[in-house]
């Protein structure tokens, strides 16, 4: 049985014992958050109970290093829509410890890449196209400065009102302690 089909069985027995009414909320977070952290598995229920929420708590953004790499990508479009259209009030920008981004060097994913059958004329149109492939996977040495430069660049975006407070945590994937970056009440 592949992924797809256990995923398709197991949701139709979801769905037919009526399991998601315990999860029923509104597109609103409870907590008036925004959260971007990152993808990693070790996270997915950590984090939450971490930071004590409940399904409808938060809106959460995942993305690999919890990295706003660029300020008007995806990652900063999701932190706008929360604080403009679904009533977050502050914003939370969540690293962690052990993270697959720290200290990750683009030329071993370009080579997995080309192994994986992506041809170096791609490689060479991204370059004509003006994409620096290397920066674009380049992770990052210090998951604190990472953090730190991630809450800048949203609390300095043109788009962001002023007084949203912007937080910046790391979090240990094993304990789930949080270390407190940047105090977005006191910048």
């Amino acid at each position: 049985m592949t992924i797809l089909n256990e995923i398709l069985d197991y949701n139709h027995k979801f769905v037919e014992d009526h399991e998601y009414e315990k999860y029923e909320t509104t597109k609103f977070p409870n907590k008036k958050m925004v959260i971007l952290t990152c993808m990693d598995t070790r996270l997915l229920e950590l984090l939450p109970k971490a930071l004590n929420l409940g399904n409808g708590d938060a809106k959460i953004i995942k993305d690999a290093g919890a990295l706003v790499s660029h300020p008007f990508g995806s990652v900063m479009r999701s932190i706008l829509v929360a604080v403009y259209q679904l009533k977050a009030q502050e914003v939370l920008v969540v690293g962690h410890h052990d993270c697959g981004m720290s200290g990750m060097k683009p030329e071993p994913v370009i080579e997995s890449m080309k192994d994986r059958g992506i041809s170096d004329e791609t490689f060479e149109t991204l370059s004509y196209s003006g994409i620096d492939i290397k920066q674009w996977l380049q992770g990052f040495e210090n998951v604190s400065e990472s953090v730190a430069h991630s809450v800048d660049v949203i609390k300095h975006h043109p788009l962001l009102p002023s007084g949203v407070p912007v937080h910046g945590l790391v979090i240990d994937p094993k304990t789930g302690k949080l270390d407190l970056v940047v105090d977005g009440y006191k910048n």
